[in-house]
């Protein structure tokens, strides 16, 4: 696959989940956030499974360390779905896009932490402007955000961990269409446990929930999450979060058309500052470095340092 394909396929994957969040904000209020997670990712391993056993049929055998892997990340995606989810009933789909976006920000960090690559100033420049952005996204400052927009922000973080994960996945184990299975397998187990312990469950919640628990699980979790992995081989990590990160202009747009949300000047600003910054990001690789100097972003997958 071509760089430009990639990238092609990121975008779909940002546009995707940028409308998924109008389908979120619809099914949390008629079924519990839990039982939703658990019903669009059952669907979404249901969709993969069958191409997840073909790809593993003509695949080396995983090691140990691989498998443990692909579960962890299945936990990380657990946690930052449901920090976005459970956020989504205390907040709108306009912030709730637009914080999630925070996560380009995040991912030059983490990568630090599990790649010990290093953080250059524009990128810390990047996320002081980013925060004052979701800062003023709710027109009256920080003492104005909701407990939604702190968990959603918080899923932000782990979002950005599962990108970093998944390029050292890709690049120990090239098997994106098991991880995807495994992923959703994980998050649907648990989200499953959780939702019947916690919240009410009935067939006419279920019922009335289906067409965006359908969605989220068809489009956003088997195409949408997959498409990311697929990807992810060939874009690297905080590239590939600067394209999905696009994720938050479509559910803006989005909740516009169908929610009919509107932003204030004020908040349109912040929106304007968390784009900024992740342009600020992309903007990193491509200045000039000093001899020896390495990217603080995880390179492209095949070159990831593991040891």
């Amino acid at each position: 696959m071509t760089r430009l394909r990639a990238d092609f396929l990121l975008l779909v994957t940002a546009l995707i989940w940028g409308t998924a969040f109008v389908a979120q904000k619809v099914g949390n209020g008629v079924i519990g956030p839990y039982m939703f997670i658990a019903g669009r990712f059952v669907l979404s391993a249901l969709l993969v499974a069958p191409f997840a056993v073909k790809e593993a049929r003509a695949a080396a055998p995983l090691r140990r360390r691989d498998v443990a892997l692909a579960l962890g990340i299945g936990v990380t995606l657990f946690a930052g779905a449901a920090g976005q989810q459970v956020g989504l009933t205390m907040t709108t789909v306009t912030n709730a896009g637009f914080i999630t976006a925070l996560y380009i920000a995040f991912v030059p960090f983490v990568s630090r932490l599990i790649a010990r690559t290093r953080v250059r100033p524009l990128v810390l420049v990047a996320v002081v402007v980013s925060l004052t952005g979701a800062w003023l996204l709710t027109d009256n400052g920080v003492t104005a955000l909701s407990a939604g927009d702190f968990m959603v922000a918080g899923s932000a973080l782990l979002f950005a961990l599962h990108i970093v994960l998944v390029s050292v996945f890709q690049k120990a184990a090239h098997r994106p269409l098991f991880l995807s299975f495994v992923q959703y397998a994980v998050v649907s187990l648990i989200a499953g446990a959780v939702g019947f312990a916690a919240e009410p469950v009935t067939w006419a919640s279920a019922r009335a929930a289906l067409p965006t628990i359908a969605y989220a699980g068809i489009l956003s979790g088997g195409v949408g999450y997959t498409l990311q992995i697929v990807a992810q081989r060939y874009t690297p990590a905080t590239e590939a979060a600067l394209i999905m990160s696009l994720e938050s202009v479509f559910a803006a747009v989005a909740a516009a058309i169908l929610l009919g949300e509107r932003l204030t000047l004020l908040a349109a600003l912040g929106c304007g500052l968390i784009m900024l910054g992740v342009v600020l990001v992309e903007i990193v690789p491509i200045l000039p470095r000093r001899a020896g100097e390495r990217d603080d972003d995880l390179p492209p997958i095949g070159t990831v340092p593991l040891d």
